[in-house]
C-alpha cells in the first residue's frame, strides 16, 4: 500500500475535526492544529502521489508525514494522558501512532513500489 492512499484521508480527516472543533466549541486551537496539521499531511500526501506518477519516491514527503505523524501522537497523547477524553485526545492519538508506525514501515522497506516498466 502507497502511503499516499493513507496520508491524504488522514489529513482530510484531521483538518474535517478542526472545523467540527471549532465549530462546536469555538475552539481555535482544534481549527489550527486540526487544519495546520491536516493540510500539512495532505501536500506531504500530494508530493509523495506526484513522485510515484513520475516513477520515483519522495523521502521528503515521506519524513514529513513521519514526522507530523509523531509529534501529533506525542502532544494528543500527553493530552490523553492529562484529559483521559477519548475524544479527540485519544482518537488523533491512536490513528496517529498506527499512522507513525505504517510510515516507519515505509522508510525500513525503501517507500512505495514503483511497478517494474512493462517491455
Amino acid at each position: 500500500m502507497h502511503d499516499f492512499c493513507f496520508t491524504i484521508p488522514y489529513g482530510l480527516i484531521l483538518v474535517a475535526g478542526g472545523v467540527v472543533g471549532y465549530l462546536k466549541k469555538g475552539s481555535t486551537a482544534s481549527l489550527a492544529g486540526g487544519v495546520g496539521t491536516g493540510l500539512v499531511l495532505i501536500l506531504a500526501g500530494y508530493l509523495s502521489l506526484k513522485a510515484f506518477e513520475k516513477g520515483k519516491n519522495s523521502y521528503l514527503a515521506l519524513v514529513l508525514e513521519t514526522v507530523t505523524a509523531a509529534v501529533l501522537t506525542w502532544v494528543m497523547g500527553q493530552r490523553y494522558y492529562q484529559t483521559s477524553k477519548i475524544m479527540p485526545a485519544g482518537i488523533v492519538a491512536g490513528i496517529s501512532a498506527l499512522m507513525t508506525g505504517f510510515y516507519l514501515y515505509k522508510i525500513v522497506t525503501g517507500g512505495n513500489r514503483i511497478p517494474a516498466k512493462a517491455e
